[in-house]
């Protein structure tokens, strides 16, 4: 630590400090979070879940970067050193009072979606999706704090005291610990409202009040869903039917497409709500999709076009017989041409003498490095660019397992278990 400067603390949480510091390497600020919990060996540290996942999930834009681990094995110390962002969620709409522009809100909400599919891909949940946990610099969001992360392959039930209240999805509160990464599609749903209204969702003051909460405002599920969550707990639990009063008017700028995704995204049945992939997808991103799925079309082409053999790109390769027959029967004509002169009218036809001493294609032996022609008219041209082509294939792939051995991530137990 003695290569970071403190400058101050930004924030405190149950299991770690933040400090803002000061890199004396490259004069850069970093967030340091100093966790409270003492460490015994580089073994432990490695096997936390929050450096594992990081390390997994990154690069991507809108993950939090960790740039280094620091581990002090003598005091047992552990820091974090990651990048450091001007404010989260939270601080962004405390005390506000001019409600945030729509265009900002559906950037933000779409940006946390990516975030969550990306993780959710990954085989990794959040379980502590909240506004508190969601950093933001200018124009772009970033998902933080995977101390309570777990893969989506680890063995249930989960036990342990999971999210703030508030953001916790109905089968967290009605299971002994049977749920899955639908539970951080609720958790963002919550966290969209709050945006726009500067208030949280469902703020229950105990898990009981939570779910009376959550009754007012979307009702009470169908049996079906119930007894989903009966067979997962050991409660014996009966609502009486409440019809929801909706999500309340107290939102500000959001359209008739904004609260149609956000009802999708706190279904009571996790099984019938949005997936974060879907959710990316909705007529309320239209534009932010579109814009993306362009700029993923473009960088397609661009990496096609750095993929060239000789200057030729490699969808010329594509050449259909027809134009391979055509391309043939040009060249022995152009060869007339240059023997007999230029035709008048029609294309001449060639003598068999004449025929006869234009040179014929090579015939393939077994030993050719060119596979034999399967059109009669096919010439060892363009048998060469689709061997090169192949080649380069090849070459690629051997370029790609190469890389491979260069990057190591710590082994994640899939299956019995968490991290």
């Amino acid at each position: 630590m003695n290569k970071y400067k403190p400058v101050c603390k930004i924030g405190e949480g149950t299991f770690s400090d933040v400090l803002k510091m000061l890199s004396l390497r490259d004069g850069k600020y970093y967030a340091c979070k100093c966790m409270k919990q003492h460490f015994k060996s580089i073994e432990q540290v490695n096997n936390l879940s929050e450096i594992q996942a990081l390390r997994r999930l990154s690069p991507h834009p809108n993950i939090l970067m960790l740039h280094e681990v620091v581990f002090d094995k003598k005091a047992g110390c552990l820091s974090l050193i990651c990048e450091l962002m001007d404010m989260n969620i939270y601080e962004l709409i405390k005390g506000r009072r001019k409600p945030l522009p729509e265009k900002k809100i559906k950037n933000y909400m779409y940006q946390l979606c990516k975030s969550l599919d990306h993780i959710h891909r990954n085989g990794i949940f959040h379980r502590d999706v909240k506004p508190e946990n969601i950093l933001i610099k200018q124009n772009t969001l970033k998902l933080a704090d995977f101390g309570s992360c777990r893969t989506i392959y680890s063995k249930q039930p989960y036990t342990e005291y999971i999210s703030t209240r508030w953001y916790r999805a109905p089968e967290c509160l009605l299971t002994n610990g049977y749920y899955s990464y639908k539970m951080d599609i609720w958790s963002a749903g919550c966290v969209f409202y709050e945006m726009t209204s500067f208030q949280p969702l469902f703020p229950g003051s105990n898990d009981l009040d939570q779910i009376s909460k959550i009754h007012d405002v979307i009702g009470t599920p169908a049996n079906r869903t119930l007894n989903k969550f009966k067979q997962s707990t050991i409660l014996n639990f009966h609502f009486p039917f409440q019809k929801g009063k909706g999500i309340p008017p107290s939102v500000h700028n959001v359209s008739a497409k904004g609260l149609t995704l956000l009802y999708a995204m706190i279904k009571y049945d996790p099984d019938e709500r949005i997936a974060a992939h879907q959710a990316l997808q909705h007529p309320y991103f239209q534009e932010l999709w579109a814009a993306d799925t362009q700029a993923l079309a473009t960088h397609k082409k661009v990496r096609l076009l750095e993929n060239t053999v000789g200057q030729v790109p490699l969808h010329l390769w594509q050449i259909s017989k027809g134009s391979q027959r055509e391309h043939s029967l040009r060249k022995v004509q152009d060869k007339a041409k240059r023997q007999h002169g230029p035709p008048c009218g029609e294309l001449p036809v060639l003598s068999p003498s004449a025929a006869a001493n234009l040179p014929s294609p090579p015939t393939p032996s077994s030993h050719s490095v060119f596979p034999a022609a399967k059109e009669s008219g096919e010439t060892s041209v363009l048998q060469s660019i689709r061997f090169i082509g192949s080649n380069l294939e090849s070459e690629k792939q051997k370029t790609r397992k190469s890389s491979l051995k260069h990057y190591h991530l710590p082994a994640i137990e899939r299956r019995g278990g968490s991290y």
